[in-house]
């Protein structure tokens, strides 16, 4: 495997699970894998999670880790080709991800979509640009379309908890005050049709995701009719998808409550804003996994860079 761009560059997603919870119970087995290497974490977006458990990823193969929030410290970049750059880019994609690769030997780059320019957006201009350009592994820690790190340890995460020969999956939508992009939703939307699971996904109206992407896939737009009887209940926000980036409606009725969820085990990527997306009593009760999935993060990047640092 050259880079970890999408759900779809691994090869085997139970294989990679089984891995990745044997790593999680002897972490530093591996420590010397990455000894006298070095991975650059770029960040053009904020982060939590995703930074702290890919640098403790990094660590755990005994690598070294540099930390650059580009969006702050970076110069702006140009990634058109052809172009007169006389307008507020200070740099071209072409120079920078060769520089980048002469610093280290795996980036993981963190890009979300900005919801103004479908095209541009599933273009993936920074992701792909560096792919392009640079001449080492790249990881994925979000871009515009995909986050393909989070449902990898959604995936672990539902390993350790399904008691069900064929559990029931739902991806709700929640309600939120801003406009969310997408990646999350379509991460774990091809990761579960990977599994052997009853997936329903439920939205309202005009919350569709791509439809490449849940092709195939069932939907419900009546969230009580979807819930029930599951066993794992994902909840995300994203925006419109066909009215590209667009709030069309906030509706209240949509959030997670205890009584919806019923006996179903609890998932969110956090951050997660509280009695908006969910209630207190379901983030706080004892059928939430966020933290453990939270905890997942730093194991599904592990064994990604293991897979990578194997192949260098």
């Amino acid at each position: 495997m050259k880079h970890y761009l999408s759900i779809n560059d691994i090869d085997n997603l139970s294989e990679w699970v089984a891995e990745a919870r044997a790593l999680k119970r002897v972490p530093k087995k591996h420590l010397s894998l990455g000894t006298e290497k070095t991975i650059c974490l770029l960040f053009f977006n904020n982060s939590l999670r995703t930074r702290l458990s890919t640098q403790k990823a990094a660590m755990n193969l005994g690598m070294d880790v540099m930390v650059m929030n580009f969006g702050s410290e970076g110069w702006a970049l140009e990634y058109g080709d052809g172009t007169i750059m006389d307008q507020g880019t200070s740099e071209h994609i072409k120079e920078a991800a060769q520089v980048v690769s002469q610093f280290c030997d795996i980036v993981a780059i963190r890009a979300f979509a900005k919801l103004e320019d479908k095209t541009k957006d599933e273009a993936e201009e920074v992701l792909n640009g560096f792919a392009k350009y640079t001449s080492i592994p790249i990881v994925n820690m979000e871009s515009s379309t995909a986050h393909p790190l989070q449902a990898l340890a959604d995936a672990i995460t539902l390993e350790e908890n399904n008691s069900q020969n064929k559990p029931k999956v739902v991806l709700s939508w929640a309600p939120h005050p801003k406009a969310l992009p997408h990646a999350v939703g379509n991460s774990f939307v091809k990761m579960m049709q990977l599994q052997d699971a009853d997936f329903v996904i439920t939205h309202p109206k005009g919350y569709e995701l791509n439809p490449e992407i849940t092709k195939g896939c069932k939907i419900e737009h009546d969230q009580e009719k979807a819930l029930e009887n599951a066993d794992f209940v994902y909840v995300k926000n994203w925006s419109s998808y066909t009215d590209y980036g667009k709030v069309l409606v906030q509706d209240s009725n949509w959030m997670m409550t205890a009584q919806k969820l019923g006996n179903a085990k609890f998932m969110h990527c956090l951050p997660v804003r509280r009695n908006v997306v969910v209630e207190d009593a379901v983030l706080d009760g004892n059928q939430s996994l966020v933290i453990e999935q939270a905890n997942n993060r730093t194991f599904s990047a592990q064994i990604v860079l293991k897979k990578i640092l194997e192949n260098l």
